[in-house]
């Protein structure tokens, strides 16, 4: 095919002819193109369902800290009887102060946690109390919406002050109300609220972290929790300095504890070190497995309509076989041919896939508003899902329209 304006001109005139060819039987190509259609907004509903959930997930780790490290208890032997992983106190307010010195490390804090009835007035709310020290506000990256956190001087003198989370806050005081100021009981322990905590919304894992009262360790371990030993303590959270130190900071930590634990080469930790990053790579791995397996199901959908484009093909092709012989007749090659039926192929899949992504835009709302489902529209995904509904239309068209082009002009002009 030339190329220049007369090669412009004959695509246009065999758009048009393709064109008047599908309008001929709209019902058919209609329903040829619903196989596209469908398989275009499930693949766009199904990449914006999976980008939608990764997000959430991110942000829910995001909101945990910044540059967290954790580390929690590990399995011990005692008696011949193996604990799991935090069954026992193997870590100690010692251990957190070694820690303090690692100079990767930006901050250090520990906490104790259990759930205990909070009680103000005639109201009681049954939460979360944890023991912490002042620098868990600086570690978990948690602002206070009012009052503020309690400090050093509140954790050596074991001070009988709470910083409440929204939701223990809403339920005790109801909305709007400012708790600042007001004496709470937890235990039976008079504690004066000095601040609320902004909020931090539903974890990952679809814990309340707003569900919560921050008390000082020192008050938590001597006046409310209690202590089989004084020190121990069930979680030490550390904040790396940057990103970057995140990896360097989780070894040295281990090597710090080992020391701290008498830990000899060979022997089994009886901490685990984790990191977000850890938590993060999972994350991406699981959502990265499932949107594929997701894709993958939707992409089932093109290639059924692009099937149905090839049967329909063939199906034209026998009805017009008298007119594909008197057009070779008057001059029309076997290019031609091809080039006709290949742009009907391309109209139908192409026109199904402009109307496959404007259904999959709506089907991606529609499951955000009905199902409450995190959703994140990727325009990468809108392009590519209607580019590859054009090619899945030319490969499976090409087969209809080859054998179109491979028509005996004069056994075309016989067929009745």
């Amino acid at each position: 095919m030339s190329a220049g304006p007369g090669g412009a001109k004959l695509l246009v005139m065999t758009a048009r002819t393709a064109a008047r060819a599908l309008r001929r039987n709209r019902l058919r190509s209609g329903l040829t193109m619903l196989g596209m259609i469908i398989g275009v907004a499930s693949v766009i509903a199904m990449v914006s369902v999976g980008a939608g959930a990764d997000r959430f997930v991110q942000q829910q780790l995001a909101s945990f800290g910044t540059n967290i490290v954790m580390v929690i208890p590990g399995a011990v032997t005692s008696g011949g009887a193996r604990s799991g992983w935090g069954g026992a106190s193997t870590l100690t307010v010692a251990d957190a102060d070694a820690l303090a010195r690692v100079p990767e490390l930006a901050a250090v804090t520990y906490s104790r946690r259990q759930v205990l009835q909070v009680i103000y007035g005639s109201a009681n709310w049954s939460t979360v109390v944890q023991g912490v020290t002042d620098e868990f506000e600086r570690v978990r990256d948690w602002q206070v919406a009012s009052g503020g956190f309690f400090g050093e001087r509140h954790e050596k003198s074991g001070a009988k002050v709470a910083v409440l989370g929204q939701t223990v806050a809403r339920h005790l005081f109801g909305p709007g109300q400012d708790p600042v100021g007001a004496i709470v009981r937890i235990k039976n322990v008079p504690f004066k609220v000095i601040g609320v905590l902004a909020a931090k919304g539903q974890s990952s894992w679809g814990q309340d972290q707003d569900d919560v009262v921050m008390i000082p360790f020192s008050t938590a371990e001597r006046r409310v929790m209690g202590a089989g030993i004084l020190g121990t303590v069930e979680m030490i959270y550390a904040s790396a300095r940057t990103t970057a130190d995140l990896p360097v900071a989780a070894d040295a930590i281990a090597t710090v504890l080992r020391q701290q634990h008498h830990i000899g080469h060979g022997q089994e930790d009886d901490f685990t070190v984790r990191t977000l990053e850890d938590m993060t790579g999972a994350s991406a791995a699981a959502s990265e497995v499932m949107g594929n397996l997701l894709l993958a199901i939707a992409s089932i959908s093109l290639l059924v309509g692009g099937i149905g484009i090839m049967n329909i093909l063939l199906v034209s092709v026998t009805e017009r076989t008298r007119e594909i012989g008197l057009r070779m007749a008057v001059g029309a090659k076997a290019r031609h041919i091809l080039l006709q039926f290949l742009t009907e192929a391309a109209v139908l899949s192409m026109t199904g896939g402009l109307v496959g992504v404007a259904t999959g835009l709506a089907a991606t709302h529609l499951i955000g508003r009905l199902a409450q489902w995190p959703t994140a529209l990727e325009p990468a995904s809108l392009a590519a899902s209607f580019l590859f509904s054009g090619v899945v239309g030319i490969f499976f068209g090409y087969y209809p329209a080859y054998k179109a082009s491979r028509l005996d002009p004069i056994e075309a002009l016989r067929w009745e």
